[in-house]
């Protein structure tokens, strides 16, 4: 399946055309974790120095990941917020450091202040947990030409995993999006893509649910984005209580995600990512397979 993203201004490896410059892709992208917190809940402290952070963005460009998603408030269950100048104190070196490289880079963010002073400095793309609801934060993309990520959450990290309840999960994440999709674009933001929010205000039932009905969102217009690494639901589901041992597990569902047809696949591993996703794709691209009725669907 080929990808599209709209930026309103250059960016590394998009072409231009009548609507800005189109960043195009096919099967799932691997976005590199790369977060500069000391608190994140799987790696938090690892890449807080600049040349530890630097080391690890030279190791996922190698591996082949082309996009880096740069993160200095963390936002695990529970989480305490972090002051905006502290924030971009966190991020602004790297990006700084990063820019001109041939990545895209995305910074991880709930503030309009952090997104419009890492677009300054280089980032090319807003991933926001919050689904760009601050209608600064909408404005600040629209003005910088960046696409934002527009990710589903039920509260906030404080309280997201306290009762998290709906009628029916799929059809309220999945029009949440849709709406909120068409609230940025209608602001000017040039592109979104959208993320159901695995693990932010769900349980276990309702990650999977999600899960299972990616197709639907796929189908749509807008590329999406899956964000499982890690996440607790592995350990739901397979007793795996460290974080840093549940890449096996992050694997299996982002695998999953990219036969369903998402573009995007945010992951700590990103290495193994791109190894696996390239194996996988190779696979279903075998004509033999086709043929003998072995196609990897998305449900397999």
């Amino acid at each position: 399946m080929t990808h599209r993203l709209t930026f309103g201004r250059p960016v590394p490896g998009a072409g231009r055309t009548p609507r800005g410059w189109e960043w195009q892709w096919t099967g799932a992208a691997v976005m590199g974790i790369l977060n500069v917190t000391p608190d994140s809940f799987s790696d938090g402290g690892r890449h807080a120095a600049l040349q530890d952070a630097l080391t690890a963005a030279q190791a996922m460009r190698g591996a082949g990941v082309t996009i880096l998603d740069i993160g200095g408030e963390s936002t695990r269950p529970g989480a305490a917020p972090v002051p905006a100048h502290e924030e971009l104190d966190r991020v602004l070196p790297v990006i700084r450091a990063l820019s001109g490289a041939d990545v895209l880079l995305s910074v991880d963010t709930m503030k309009a202040e952090v997104a419009a002073g890492a677009l300054r400095a280089g980032a090319h793309l807003i991933n926001d947990v919050t689904g760009l609801r601050d209608p600064e934060m909408r404005r600040v993309c629209a003005d910088a030409g960046a696409p934002a990520c527009v990710m589903h959450m039920q509260g906030d990290p404080q309280t997201m995993q306290d009762a998290p309840h709906y009628a029916d999960v799929v059809a309220e994440v999945h029009g949440y999006l849709r709406a909120q999709a068409r609230e940025a674009l209608s602001a000017g933001v040039p592109d979104v893509l959208l993320d159901p929010g695995i693990g932010f205000g769900k349980t276990l039932e309702h990650n999977l649910a999600l899960l299972r009905a990616l197709p639907d969102l796929t189908a749509g217009p807008h590329p999406v984005l899956i964000g499982a690494s890690r996440k607790r639901l592995i350990d739901l589901i397979a007793q795996v209580p460290l974080a840093a041992d549940r890449d096996p597990g992050t694997l299996a569902l982002h695998l999953h995600a990219a036969r369903c047809g998402a573009a995007v696949v945010r992951a700590h591993a990103a290495a193994a990512h791109v190894q696996a996703l390239r194996v996988q794709a190779a696979l279903t691209q075998q004509p033999q397979m086709q043929a003998a009725g072995a196609r990897l669907g998305c449900d397999a």
